[in-house]
C-alpha cells in the first residue's frame, strides 16, 4: 500500500511541477472581438434565434409595450419579477409577483418570469445571469415555464473571453450562462424541452 501511495503522490507532484517554475501555456485563442457594436446585436439575435429563442428588437421606450404584448400572446396572468426590476419594464394588466423568497410551488404557479441580465455573448447566442437586482436569484428563472429577458445592446460582447473578463470584476457571484430555452436529447437524439429550465425564452433586445 505504501508503494502505491508513493507512486500516486509522485505523479501528483510531477503534474503540479512541484519546486519548478510554472509551465507557460500558449493562449492563441481570440480574447477581443473586432465586430462593430451595431453588428454585435444582429449576430446575437441570429445566434440565439437558432436556439429557438424568440427575439423582439425594440427601442428603450418600447420595452414595456413589448413585454405586455408577450404576456398577451402567452396568456400570462401572473408574472414573477425580481424586486429590483426597473419600473419602466413592468407590464400593466398582469399580476406582478415579486420574488421575496417564493417557494418552489409558488414559483411553479407563475405563468412566467421577467428579468434583465448581466450581459450577453454574440458569438454563442448566450445570456449571462449573475443575480443582480434586475435578475434575481437563479431559482426565479429555473422553475417557471416562460422566461422573458430584457437585454440592452450595450450589454452584448463579441466573445466568451470578453465576457469572462467583465465577469471577473466580481468573481464571487454565481454566474449562469443560458443559450436558448432549456433542452436536452436522449440517446436516440429526441429533443425534449423544459427538463431543467423554461421551455420558452423570449428576449427583448433594446437598442436605439
Amino acid at each position: 500500500m505504501s508503494d502505491a501511495r508513493e507512486a500516486i503522490l509522485e505523479r501528483v507532484r510531477a503534474a503540479l511541477n512541484e519546486g519548478r517554475s510554472a509551465v507557460s501555456v500558449e493562449r492563441a485563442y481570440r480574447r477581443t472581438g473586432s465586430t462593430l457594436p451595431a453588428e454585435l446585436a444582429d449576430m446575437f439575435a441570429q445566434r440565439v434565434s437558432a436556439y429557438r429563442a424568440t427575439v423582439h428588437r425594440v427601442s428603450p421606450d418600447e420595452v414595456r409595450s413589448a413585454v405586455e404584448a408577450i404576456c398577451r400572446d402567452r396568456e400570462v396572468g401572473r408574472l414573477g419579477i425580481p424586486p429590483g426590476l426597473p419600473t419602466p419594464w413592468r407590464p400593466r394588466q398582469v399580476e406582478l409577483v415579486e420574488d421575496e423568497g417564493l417557494s418552489p410551488d409558488e414559483l411553479d404557479a407563475l405563468d412566467g418570469v421577467l428579468t434583465g441580465c448581466e450581459l450577453a455573448i454574440a458569438e454563442t447566442g448566450t445570456i449571462v445571469l449573475a443575480g443582480g437586482p434586475s435578475e434575481g436569484r437563479r431559482a426565479l428563472t429555473l422553475v417557471p415555464d416562460l422566461h422573458v429577458c430584457v437585454v440592452g445592446t450595450e450589454q452584448v460582447v463579441h466573445l466568451v473571453p470578453e465576457a469572462v473578463t467583465r465577469l471577473a470584476r466580481d468573481p464571487r457571484r454565481p454566474f449562469t450562462l443560458v443559450s436558448g430555452p432549456s433542452a436536452t436529447s436522449d440517446i436516440e437524439l429526441d429533443r425534449v424541452e423544459g427538463v431543467h429550465g423554461p421551455r420558452n425564452l423570449e428576449l427583448v433586445l433594446v437598442g436605439h
